[in-house]
């Protein structure tokens, strides 16, 4: 072997490029050690001829390779192409096989090549040709519109279909034109500062311009420039162009939806689909006292609730909210500095076209003066229904019991007249007098119960009530040791009212004689006297073991003018309902729990206030 046939070889070693010769005479096939290392089998693997075909991968490849080895041994014609084959090892590889054809007398005697390892590169312009297909399908299929611009002249060198779509021009006459033709006057400066700067600093910008259309129409766009690329000596910048000729219509709506919001008088408020404020406009904010940053985050309940808030109202609020129903309601709420005030409140679900839930506008009004209103008429209702009651009383008392007793001295004078003995006119005269007194008696209740009902301004007093059921013990202490009455309390002595010291006292002797007069001669008399104190009362029980009130039959007149139960001799029916009467006058309520033959117990609520 010649020197330079060895430096040839070992050249072709190193650059790891494989020599392979095929003796066409001899029928014999020569690989090197590279040929051996790319086809990946063993060093002492002795190749015949046809041994090669199996490498190529079936198909396209092996019937060109068949073809061209065909073409070279018959015809002496060279060849030079890339192939896929399949290694001893089952590798996958791209390689370049060059063939040159040795003649002798005419005829080709030989076959030299090389046999070259080209599947990096071949991988690398596969991917290449990967991202031209997809970059040519996103170009022309994007919904944008996309420009490439020349820098060096401001031409537009290609364009995707969808800027004929966005400008009214066909891509013919796009291609070429200068980019400024694209642009009203007035924005031309504009976008040509956006293209210097992205062509100077290679930034990425976006910002807002206008398209005029070819018929002259004009389009707001969103303008992003790409990155900017060369092409052999030339400068290219790739820019995106969307109509946002929608957005900016919605845009402009919602800026006046947003004013009308902000400044009507109405508050709105808006919360996401879990219940959480999203936004309130400036009245909620100035009714509520809170700043937008407090809220946002919360439930709008979460601030306004208070010691007065219907949690009744509460309840049916979040069940329809839960439910995603709308609702109208009107609840007390709480501002900031936790004043109170009547909320008329309207909250609507909104639901976007696949019903999935966006989120609730609640719109309200301050309704508190109507409401104070409406609660001061029902008040004055209330009071004038009382009133009704009170008069209806006093027109029973009138046409009924002074009448009677009226009537009673008209016949005893009436007889008295009739009559000219003197004895029998005397023996009248007692007669007369029980009927003057039965008419004072009444005279007296009567004016007692007006001085309650009118005392509108009384003055309370403290007083502590352990000292004031002594009294009354003390009082009644013959009463209650004739009748063998046991009384006992837990009242503690520091236990204070705030009551009217003499309705107190005739309250304490109505329920004490009440015990005593309604006894129960079978069994032992006891008189319980104990206290509990709620929010708003002290509340007094007495509690006895006495006959009891049949209450499903009479609880609706027990605290009735003249109405009795027992049928006692000395009961006239006007004990409780003073008692009632001075109890309402001190703002406070009573109440019985009664059971026949069990015993009574009366329950007096005293507002301190």
């Amino acid at each position: 072997m010649s020197n330079k046939l060895k430096l040839y070889l070992n050249a072709a070693k190193s650059a790891k490029i494989g020599i392979w010769e095929l003796n066409l005479k001899k029928g014999s096939l020569y690989w090197d050690a590279v040929t051996r290392c790319i086809l990946e089998v063993p060093e002492d693997f002795m190749p015949v001829q046809g041994s090669s075909i199996r490498f190529y991968t079936e198909g396209e490849n092996r019937n060109r390779i068949k073809f061209l080895l065909d073409q070279a041994i018959n015809e002496g014609i060279p060849f030079n192409d890339k192939f896929q084959i399949t290694t001893d090892n089952n590798t996958i590889k791209y390689v370049e096989c060059i063939c040159q054809v040795a003649f002798k007398k005419g005829k080709p005697r030989r076959l030299l090549g090389t046999f070259q390892d080209i599947t990096n590169e071949q991988n690398l312009i596969n991917e290449m040709q990967l991202s031209v297909e997809k970059f040519s399908s996103i170009f022309s299929s994007a919904n944008d519109a996309i420009f490439i611009f020349d820098i060096s002249n401001g031409h537009i060198a290609e364009c995707n279909p969808r800027t004929s779509e966005l400008t009214g021009y066909t891509s013919n006459e796009l291609v070429g034109l200068h980019n400024s033709e694209l642009f009203p006057a007035t924005y031309r400066d504009e976008i040509k500062n956006l293209l210097k700067q992205n062509t100077e600093k290679d930034n990425y910008l976006v910002s807002e311009s206008y398209i005029q259309t070819k018929n002259g129409n004009i389009i707001p766009v969103e303008v992003a420039s790409g990155k900017r690329f060369k092409v052999k000596d030339n400068t290219f910048l790739v820019c995106f162009f969307r109509d946002i000729s929608e957005r900016k219509r919605v845009e402009t709506n919602m800026n006046k939806l947003s004013l009308a919001v902000s400044e009507t008088t109405d508050t709105i408020i808006i919360a996401d689909p879990n219940g959480k404020t999203a936004w309130a406009n400036k009245a909620y904010l100035e009714l509520t006292g809170f700043s937008l940053n407090e809220i946002i985050g919360y439930r709008p309940g979460h601030f306004s609730k208070g010691p007065e808030t219907d949690k009744h109202t509460n309840a049916i609020m979040r069940e329809a909210i839960r439910d995603k129903k709308s609702i109208k309601i009107t609840i007390l709420n709480y501002k900031k500095n936790k004043e109170k005030y009547w909320f008329d409140l309207n909250i609507t679900p909104v639901f976007d076209k696949q019903n999935e839930l966006i989120n609730y506008i609640g719109v309200g009004r301050d309704v508190t003066a109507q409401k104070e209103k409406e609660l001061e008429l029902n008040k004055l209702l209330e009071v004038t229904n009382h009133q009704n009651n009170k008069l209806f009383n006093f027109a029973h008392i009138i046409s009924h019991n002074i009448r009677s007793h009226t009537s009673n001295l008209a016949m005893v004078l009436e007889v008295m007249k009739d009559t000219d003995d003197v004895e029998e006119k005397l023996s009248y005269i007692d007669l007369f007098k029980e009927a003057t007194e039965k008419l004072s008696e009444t005279i007296e209740y009567l004016n007692e119960i007006i001085t309650i009902q009118k005392s509108t301004n009384i003055e309370k007093t403290k007083i502590r009530l352990k000292d004031e059921i002594e009294k009354t013990k003390n009082t009644l202490s013959l009463i209650i040791k004739e009748n063998q009455i046991t009384i006992s309390d837990n009242i503690p002595n520091d236990l204070t009212l705030f009551v009217v010291p003499a309705y107190l006292e005739s309250i304490l002797l109505n329920l004490f004689t009440n015990a005593i007069r309604y006894k129960c001669p079978k069994k032992e008399t006891k008189l319980e006297i104990s206290y509990e104190v709620n929010e708003q009362h002290t509340i007094i029980n007495f509690k006895d073991n006495g006959l009891g009130i049949d209450l499903e039959k009479n609880g609706h007149k027990i605290f009735g003018m003249y109405k009795t139960f027992h049928g006692n001799h000395d009961a006239r029916g006007i004990g409780l309902f003073i008692t009632k009467n001075q109890i309402e006058a001190m703002k406070g309520k009573i109440e019985v729990e009664s059971k026949v033959g069990i015993g009574s117990t009366f329950k007096i609520y005293l507002n301190e206030k």
